[in-house]
């Protein structure tokens, strides 16, 4: 079993008179992770489901007598996909404010705002961790550099979801599964998609966008749709944990692009099986994109393992001179150029030196990638 990096962080969080909150998309091993805690914690503990419907029913009108019968003398009461419960923000307020003693750990596959917001009721009274795919960092520890190097390829078409890492003989059967079955799980459940034809064109005109700014107008016309339309679902697969967003950054120069944006998704093996194209790296023409969204994945997966508070954006000018991937922390300022070829000659533009000569310029290739992650 893949020990994950951020097992630590949660252990140090628990019986601190908080609930610990794990989001995360679906199948990304939330559930895995969390048995991994309760077994190095070894306390009595209640478990339930939020996928279960006589769990919810139970659920539904919670206080805190009820909830004192329910748990009864267990120390911890977790809930997996506690996003299904109505009302789990205020059912994880009274048992932290009247039931100290018990710990809660709840799991989520998409932010909670989906089926009702826990952020008022639980302020000040929660931990949150983020749990994606398994990084490049956790798979070294488990294997060694020199193997997870020769897999860099594989990643880059398969991705590094658990089931993934653990069975690729049958990768492309268990990604397509994830893509048809469980990734949009919660959104349709919860009705927020009301046409999902629709839905799915708009994820793979994303998928095939990869590396490149997004306009939710161009998607709109190319999907024939209404560009709120095409803005609401993008904010819902990032809610759901499908894909992230690095706005424009801009500070300085007057011709940067103050409202761009481009999307980026948490896994490769992900965007090829909305594409469905599974094949090798050797013979594929978007392999420039692939590799820039598994690097910024990656590095994204980074900053959550050890709680960086970073901002990151991309970089363009209306004069289309260019910045992959620009992080900005407290006290430092990062410009990274992302090139598969390592013999490629990358440049910072001189306009991004001269406004900003305080950053830090860094190009990534797989030469070099691994610094970049760890």
């Amino acid at each position: 079993m893949i020990k994950r990096v951020q097992l630590e962080f949660a252990i140090e969080r628990l019986f601190k008179g908080k609930a610990l909150i794990i989001f995360g998309g679906r199948q990304v091993g939330k559930t895995t992770f969390c048995e991994q805690l309760l077994v190095r914690v070894d306390r009595k503990t209640l478990r339930l489901n939020g996928d279960d419907a006589d769990t919810r029913e139970l659920l539904r009108q919670p206080n805190a007598t009820l909830l004192r019968q329910i748990i009864g003398d267990h120390e911890i009461l977790f809930i997996d996909e506690a996003q299904r419960i109505e009302e789990a923000g205020l059912l994880l307020k009274i048992i932290v404010d009247q039931i100290p003693e018990v710990q809660v750990i709840a799991t989520g596959s998409s932010s909670f705002e989906l089926a009702g917001s826990i952020n008022e009721p639980l302020t000040g009274r929660k931990y949150v961790l983020q749990l994606s795919p398994f990084s490049f960092q956790e798979l070294i520890q488990e294997t060694d550099f020199l193997t997870e190097r020769r897999l860099l390829e594989q990643r880059l078409v398969y991705g590094a979801y658990p089931e993934i890492v653990v069975k690729p003989q049958q990768a492309e059967e268990h990604l397509k599964l994830i893509a048809e079955s469980y990734l949009y799980k919660d959104l349709f459940q919860l009705e927020k998609i009301k046409k999902p034809r629709l839905f799915q064109k708009i994820v793979k005109a994303l998928a095939l966008q990869v590396q490149n700014e997004v306009s939710s107008q161009e998607i709109s016309r190319l999907v024939q749709a209404d560009g709120k339309t095409v803005e609401k679902y993008i904010d819902l697969l990032e809610q759901a944990f499908v894909i992230f967003i690095l706005p424009s950054y801009s500070r300085n120069v007057r011709n940067e692009i103050r409202k761009g944006k481009k999307i980026y998704f948490y896994d490769n093996g992900i965007i090829n099986a909305i594409t469905g194209n599974f094949n090798p790296v050797i013979s594929r023409s978007d392999i420039g994109a692939l590799w820039e969204n598994y690097v910024v994945s990656e590095r994204r997966k980074f900053l959550q393992q050890q709680n960086i508070n970073a901002a990151t954006y991309f970089w363009r000018t209306t004069q289309k001179q260019e910045i992959d991937y620009i992080e900005e922390t407290s006290d430092e300022l990062l410009a990274a150029e992302i090139k598969w070829n390592p013999k490629t000659k990358a440049k910072i533009p001189l306009t991004f030196k001269n406004a900003y000569p305080e950053a830090k310029t860094k190009l990534i290739t797989p030469d070099n990638f691994y610094e970049f992650l760890k």
